[in-house]
This record gives C-alpha cells, sequence and structure tokens, in this order.
C-alpha cells in the first residue's frame, strides 16, 4: 500500500501490536488534496501532528529500547525492566518479544538511515537469537520459551509464536538482505506447512507437540483457545506473517496460503455488523466469546495489507476494516477522554450487551491509531470522523 505525503519520509506499513505500530504510519494521514474543505485538516496540520509522534518514536521508544535491552550474556534482548528501566529478575527468551524487537529494529534501519548502522545491528542481534537459541534444531520450529541455559520451558510450539518469528524474519531480512535470514523464514514457513497446516479444513492448528503433530487432546494456549480450537488471534498473525514473508519471497504455494489465510479471516472470522468471533472448532464453527475491540480494528487493516501484497484490491477487505473501527468505536470509545476499550459481552448478532471492560491496554491504543490513519487515508474526502477519533486519542496518550 503505498501511500505519499508531502515532506514525510516512506511509511512502514507492517505494524506489530505496540506503540512502534502506529507511529510507522503516520504519512499513512492523506493522500488528497490538504484544501479540498475547510474542515479538513491542513498539510501544516498533519506535518505539526506528525513532528509530534516521530518525537514519541524517536525519543521515547526506539531510544529507550536500544541498545538498552541488548543482552551481553544471554544473547538477544533483555525482556524484564523495571518502570526507571532497572532490570528486573529473569533471563528467559520469549519468540514474541525477541521477535518483536527484531523487527522493531528492521524497521527502524529502514526508516532512519542516519541510525542504520544501530538498528541493523540490533535486528541482525535478534535474528541470532531466533536462529541459535528460540529454533529447534532437532525437530524444527520456534519455541514458545527457552530459559537462561537454552531448554525449551515447554515443549509444545504455538503457532501464534511462530508467526511472530516468521514476521520477524521477513523484516529483517528487507532491512539486512542477509540470505541467511531469508533462509530461516523460508525454513520456518516450510516447517509450519508441514506440520501445523489443516489439509481438511483449511487454516493451521495452534499447537504442535513434541512428536511434530498437532495438539488436539489437553490443555490450551497463551491466546486463550482450548483444545481442539482454532482462534481468531493465531489466524490473524498467521496472515500478517505470510503476507510480510511473501513480500520479500513471492512462492507460489505461500500465495495461495496468503490467499487462504485472508479468505478465512475475512469470510470465516469476520461477521456483519463488524466483529470478530474469537474461538472456533477446527472446522470453523463459531463458538461465543467477547469482542475484542483491539483485535477488531488491527484486523482490518491486515486484511486489507494482504490485499495488497496479493495486488488485489478486493472492496470486501474495505468494507470489513471500516465496519470492524466502525463497530469497536460504537461499543468500545471513550467518548469523553478517547481511547479503545479492551472487550465487551457480545450476543449472536453482534451487539455489545454488557461486561464492558474499560481498561484501555497499551497495543489496542497503538492498533486504533493506526486504523484510524488508514480509514481517514481511504474515506477522508467523506468524512473526517477517523481523523477526528485519532486526535483525540492521540492528545489522550
Amino acid at each position: 500500500m503505498k501511500i505519499e505525503i508531502a515532506n514525510c519520509k516512506p511509511p512502514i506499513i507492517n505494524p506489530f501490536p505496540g506503540a512502534f505500530a502506529a507511529i510507522l504510519v503516520f504519512c499513512a494521514a492523506t493522500s488528497f488534496a490538504a484544501d479540498d474543505s475547510s474542515t479538513r485538516p491542513t498539510k501544516e496540520t498533519y506535518l505539526r501532528i506528525a513532528g509530534e509522534v516521530e518525537t514519541n518514536l524517536q525519543k521515547e521508544i526506539l531510544q529507550k529500547f536500544f541498545p538498552v535491552t541488548v543482552d551481553e550474556q544471554g544473547g538477544g534482548f533483555y525482556e524484564n525492566y523495571s518502570v526507571n528501566w532497572t532490570r528486573a529478575a529473569g533471563g528467559n527468551k520469549s519468540i514474541v518479544y525477541q521477535s518483536r524487537l527484531t523487527w522493531t529494529s528492521a524497521e527502524a534501519a529502514r526508516r532512519f538511515p542516519a541510525q542504520a548502522g544501530l538498528y541493523l545491528a540490533m535486528t541482525r542481534r535478534g535474528t541470532a537469537c531466533l536462529t541459535d537459541k528460540l529454533w529447534d534444531k532437532t525437530g524444527g520450529g520456534f519455541y514458545w520459551q527457552v530459559s537462561t541455559n537454552g531448554q525449551p520451558v515447554s515443549d509444545t510450539k504455538q503457532m501464534y509464536g511462530h508467526a511472530f518469528g516468521i514476521y520477524a524474519l521477513a523484516a529483517s531480512y528487507q532491512a539486512t538482505k542477509d540470505p541467511a535470514t531469508l533462509d530461516l523464514a523460508r525454513k520456518a514457513f516450510q516447517w509450519l506447512e508441514e506440520h501445523a497446516h489443516d489439509n481438511v479444513n483449511k487454516g493451521y492448528f495452534e499447537n504442535i507437540g513434541p512428536d511434530g503433530k498437532p495438539v488436539t487432546r489437553a490443555g490450551g494456549n497463551s491466546v486463550g483457545a482450548a483444545a481442539g480450537q482454532k482462534s481468531m488471534n493465531t489466524s490473524i498473525h498467521i496472515l500478517e506473517a505470510l503476507t510480510a514473508l511473501y513480500a520479500v519471497w513471492p512462492d507460489p504455494l505461500l500465495k495461495t496460503r496468503v490467499q487462504e489465510m485472508l479468505e478465512i479471516c475475512r469470510d470465516k472470522v469476520y461477521s456483519e455488523p463488524g466483529y470478530l468471533t474469537q474461538f472456533f472448532t477446527a472446522d470453523w464453527q463459531r463458538t461465543t466469546s467477547p469482542d475484542s475491540f483491539g483485535h477488531d480494528v488491527e484486523s482490518g487493516f491486515l486484511m486489507v495489507e494482504a490485499d495488497d501484497v496479493l495486488g488485489q484490491d478486493d472492496p470486501r477487505s474495505w468494507r470489513a476494516a471500516r465496519h470492524l473501527v466502525d463497530h469497536a468505536m460504537q461499543y468500545g470509545w471513550d467518548n469523553q477522554l478517547g481511547g479503545l476499550y479492551d472487550s465487551g459481552a457480545m450476543n449472536a448478532q453482534g451487539v455489545v450487551t454488557g461486561g464492558l471492560r474499560t481498561e484501555k491496554v497499551w497495543w489496542i491504543q497503538a492498533e486504533q491509531l493506526n486504523a484510524l490513519l488508514l480509514q481517514h487515508e481511504h474515506a477522508g474526502k467523506e468524512t473526517t470522523k477517523y481523523w477526528d477519533a485519532f486526535i483525540k486519542e492521540w492528545d489522550w496518550i
């Protein structure tokens, strides 16, 4: 998705659920003339807000994490800090955290060439951790977490985490062009395909046991899927990972799987009037679950992004993305202060009926900022409501 605005650096369009996510798409604010209407934001407004956000990105995120989090003894990045950035106990390495910092530093290297040396070193450090510590050299696949001595904390591999590994490696390769990084990303996809793809019902199984087969009879996983279930959360992140990998490795089978996961997310996980079902049986029968507002707004972006990498512009994806934002704003938006709540109880018609959890969780706000900008870029000629909501939320943050 190519988006341009005068005087902005090229946008980076593969956000992960974190504070870096929305900031990297700030240049997505507009592709139309700023003076179309006096009610619309001006070029000066865009550039002023972009300056605020970029300052936040540089000083409060990138300069806080890099190189502070470098773990010289254990490899990769240290994971546990107090509020004042004092290291806390624990030296385990987890696939999601290590992948996120690997991804973040790769994208920072692309966005800020003056500091590229630092960020390239950081993303290579993260890739080394994924390769040397988190990849199972015997059976393949990424461990969920390894201890300080390199032993897996669990012998069950979670495909939610495996997806983050692929996602990070694709971004790192895009920044570094290191062949070994792409080789591991391809190997991770091929392992996912061999061990986790559901050839009968499509999509992917959630958990893979030490025997390399799906775990369906006992236990759950970190995203709340019970034994034998499939989840929205794992599915959208597999879509995200395969989309990123296809951008750097246009393999025919990979393309088929991106299309397959797009259709699952858009046609099975998503429902009108604009919500996602969280958990399914293995054959994609819906179960009752709360409405997760952050995942709703995030998923619309991922569908549109998948369409883009496939060379499509399917109006069904754009419609779903917009309805997901509108539905979340209807039921989960703080009209007084701005900001998106966590979740709410929902009936079979997609109406949030109560049980509203009003915590404003960090990743939900990042995904909402990103989704609001995407909708403003796409629908800003007809309404300023997404931009107005973005400003309200940014001011609150």
